[in-house]
């Protein structure tokens, strides 16, 4: 599921989520609503993209995947996860939840 948001300063954002309501991405903050909805349009063909995912760890030595657009650019981030494997996992949820 999609869910769309507006903060106070008229940013826009989206959340993915799977059925039972757990984040899966959060994407990035977009200063116009034609930019969001151009992202969400396209999101079905990026997750299906296994080179739009990169994998990272964080400082902490968490695990996190963001999804980037056709230009290279970050459009969402994972929650973090523990382990490598669980990272995968939830590549493999957003691509389930999210397939054609």
């Amino acid at each position: 599921m999609i869910k769309l948001n507006t903060n106070n300063l008229n940013e826009y954002s989206f959340k993915l989520e799977n059925e039972k309501g757990i984040t899966l991405l959060k994407s990035v903050s977009f200063t116009n609503k034609h930019e969001l909805n151009s992202v969400v349009s396209n999101l079905q063909t990026l997750i299906n993209t296994p080179s739009k995912f990169e994998r990272k760890t964080n400082n902490q030595g968490d695990f996190l995947f963001n999804l980037k657009n056709e230009q290279g650019k970050i459009i969402g981030t994972s929650n973090n996860y523990n382990s490598e494997a669980g990272m995968e996992n939830g590549i493999k949820n957003l691509k389930s939840t999210f397939k054609p």
